[in-house]
């Protein structure tokens, strides 16, 4: 199992980012996917998941509203589209995926909300 995360940036307060995830290994249409981040000096969070098909979203309060996840089968890629950043949305983001009872992570992305 490989993930790999791209799209992360500095962005100003108020901005949007689009942060990718590509997906390999593994029969990426069959497993949900998740994304997480962490802040410096904080624990890991969900943020948002999608079921195998895209049918059902699931987000963390702190997103709600603001950010969308969303995947392309075809191309074996999950997305998280970030809109009217926070700073307080400064964190690195990973892509997960647990396949056969366990979980597997990419290197993250770095996400930085400021002016």
């Amino acid at each position: 199992v490989q993930l790999v995360e791209s799209g992360g940036g500095l962005v100003q307060p108020g901005g949007s980012l689009r942060v990718s995830c590509a997906a390999s290994g593994f029969t990426f249409s069959r497993y949900d996917m998740s994304w997480y981040r962490q802040a410096p000096g904080k624990e890991r969070e969900l943020v948002a998941r999608i079921t195998s098909t895209g049918g059902t979203t699931n987000y963390a309060d702190s997103v709600k509203g603001r950010f969308t996840i969303s995947r392309d089968n075809a191309k074996n890629t999950v997305y998280l589209q970030m809109n009217s950043l926070k700073p307080e949305d400064t964190a690195v983001y990973y892509c997960n995926v647990r396949v056969y009872s366990r979980n597997y992570w990419g290197q993250g992305t770095q996400v930085t909300v400021s002016s």
